[in-house]
């Protein structure tokens, strides 16, 4: 996250955001699961394979959905080469204007498969060598490098290194309390506006209006 430049934290704690709204919207539409944050999702799968195997096979389905989101993120980001961003948010933009009509017509499990999926998916827009570099949809590892960094400044290094994990936490949270109230308003109508913002993402990171500084060179697998 240091790594990247102000413009690049400013998308990542955006979309950050945009994982907290959808989360708040998956997590009350079916009583308690997630659809960004699979660590949650693991612990109510192992507690349901235990005594409930409705919850268990739930969990299990929302897990599936993430990971097929990953897979096929990371397959048309690799494909798109220098237009990943652009590409993968593109994807998160269909599949969340598709959670929100079947959400609208009262199809709420297809919906919330479909926000699992997107939020795989949008993992793949930070990539290095093939790898998601930095996660926006789950927030434990942020925290503890977050935790990591104040312990630094505390010691005397890097004084502010740990500002924007803190950015980016707060971006999820904050993003979390909107889609709570948009959803108690209008419930999963509220995720048409998730889809706009990833559409607007998308104009925002094609290829021709980010410039590189002279010298900077291009790669599909860079953090920046």
């Amino acid at each position: 996250m240091t790594s990247l430049n102000l413009r690049l934290q400013a998308l990542a704690a955006i979309l950050a955001a945009l994982a907290g709204y959808v989360d708040a919207s998956g997590f009350l539409a079916t009583g308690g699961f997630f659809v960004s944050f699979m660590s949650g999702n693991s612990t109510r799968l192992g507690i349901g394979a235990a005594q409930d195997p409705e919850v268990a096979a739930v969990a299990a389905g929302l897990i599936g959905a993430f990971s097929a989101g990953i897979v096929l993120g990371a397959i048309a980001g690799d494909k798109a080469g220098d237009r990943r961003r652009p590409v993968v948010l593109g994807l998160v933009a269909m599949l969340l204007a598709a959670a929100a009509g079947l959400g609208t017509a009262g199809l709420v499990s297809g919906s919330v498969v479909a926000m699992a999926m997107a939020m795989g998916v949008e993992n793949n827009v930070f990539a290095r060598n093939g790898q998601v570099s930095l996660g926006v949809t789950y927030m434990t590892g942020s925290l503890v490098k977050l935790g990591q960094g104040i312990a630094k400044a505390l010691l005397g290094r890097d004084r502010f290194g740990w500002v924007p994990y803190l950015v980016l936490w707060l971006g999820f949270v904050l993003g979390v309390g909107v889609g709570t109230v948009v959803f108690r308003h209008v419930g999963l109508a509220g995720l048409w506006g998730a889809a706009a913002l990833a559409g607007v993402l998308v104009l925002a990171t094609a290829p021709g209006r980010v410039r590189r500084p002279s010298g900077a060179v291009a790669s599909s697998d860079d953090p920046g």
